[in-house]
């Protein structure tokens, strides 16, 4: 979504308001509010309150863990007759919302507008660092990986997650229990870049929605497939079997940042 600000615009009765967030998630515990704990929903819903002076129910487009990052998370909540100008209140939450929190832009959408429920696909990207020298500056949102990974093999393996599966066996188990787990994988990609002048390799993942740790659990077993302890094809045999045992381990949660989210047009006004 576009992250261009109107600074005299007002928003007309009885629509909804797009927010794209980034945010750094060692700030948090999590997107999800949690009574006593600071969360990026929970920072946004206070600083709404705070320069709406009412109270504001928002929604997510994912519910990102303790420790992720966001570029393009996308928070909505409905609007209630003239309220601030869009510039006007974008700088009024980046100046409520605190460190680690930074409101990129606002759109306004039809009412009714759901962040989670109207995205069409959501892009999430992790940062790993590899080899025997430790990241600086990429330290806070890559992980680690010494030693070398087979990106080629890690490429091969990727081919075996795209398309609509039951991807039960790449998210936390107990979060499963009697949900529909098949979820649909367009892209799975496993780049090299350089990135504030150190090289990393960056797995892109995209979708049209996430199971509870899926990204990582999908980096952890791609990992022990470029480090050579899996073969690629194990990677098919893991997602058919449908229990979490079968898969790799579950990557940290500062390596992963939700990238973006995308909507159809005819949310927007």
């Amino acid at each position: 979504m576009s992250g261009r600000v109107e600074p005299t615009s007002r928003k007309a009765a009885g629509g909804s308001i797009g927010l794209t967030v980034a945010y750094d998630g060692r700030s948090f515990a999590g997107f999800a509010r949690q009574p006593g704990l600071r969360t990026v929903q929970g920072a946004l819903e206070d600083a709404l309150r705070t320069a709406l002076r009412r109270e504001v129910e928002t929604t997510g487009a994912g519910r990102t863990d303790a420790g992720v990052h966001a570029l393009g998370q996308v928070v909505s909540f409905e609007a209630a007759g003239p309220d601030l100008p869009e510039g006007t209140l974008v700088r009024s939450l980046n100046a409520l919302s605190g460190d680690g929190i930074v409101v990129r832009g606002l759109r306004h959408a039809r009412p009714g507008f759901s962040a989670r429920f109207d995205a069409i696909s959501r892009e999430y990207r992790y940062r790993l660092a590899v080899g025997d020298i430790a990241p600086l500056f990429l330290a806070p949102f890559a992980w680690r990986v010494r030693g070398h990974l087979d990106g080629d093999a890690m490429r091969a393996a990727a081919l075996h997650l795209i398309g609509e599966h039951d991807f039960r066996s790449f998210c936390v188990a107990e979060s499963a229990d009697g949900h529909r787990t098949f979820r649909r994988v367009e892209t799975v990609e496993v780049l090299e870049e350089e990135q504030l002048g150190e090289e990393c390799t960056v797995v892109r993942v995209v979708g049209n929605a996430f199971l509870h740790s899926m990204v990582r659990t999908i980096v952890g077993t791609l990992v022990e497939v470029g480090a050579g302890r899996r073969d690629p094809v194990w990677v098919a045999d893991a997602l058919a079997a449908c229990d979490r045992s079968a898969a790799g381990p579950t990557a940290p949660a500062h390596g992963l940042t939700l990238w973006s989210v995308e909507y159809p047009d005819e949310v927007w006004l």
